[in-house]
């Protein structure tokens, strides 16, 4: 499976990216907060640099929900009954998410006390 193409590296991606937003709640959660942050950006017109700084933000919040799906996935997998250790594993795969909405979190207060500065 190795050295495959771009465009089917592209759709093993693809794939998993839409396998986990029709299974996963927490995905689909982050999905529309990205978009609702697409949304205020739209309205907000700020400069690009927030622009790139809600996009990493967002990016990093979906990239951080679809490992964790991946790791609770293989997780259960092999070893389906609680363990101590697996729990763990997947304890700090959902504090992972929870440190990348924490740091976006931050990206949207220090937006708005931009835009409440400058009036908008």
């Amino acid at each position: 499976m190795k050295n495959q193409s771009f465009p089917v590296r592209l759709g093993f991606a693809l794939r998993g990216f839409w396998h986990a937003l029709r299974s996963e709640r927490s995905v689909q959660v982050q999905v529309v907060a990205a978009v609702v942050v697409l949304l205020a950006l739209l309205k907000l017109r700020p400069s690009w640099g927030w622009w790139a700084l809600c996009g990493l933000a967002s990016a990093g919040v979906i990239a951080a929900e679809l490992l964790n799906t991946a790791i609770e996935n293989l997780a259960d997998h092999l070893h389906p009954d609680l363990h101590p250790s697996i729990r763990l594993v997947k304890d700090c795969a959902a504090a992972a998410v929870l440190i990348a909405v924490l740091g976006a979190l931050g990206v949207a207060f220090a937006l708005a006390v931009e835009m409440l500065r400058h009036g908008r």
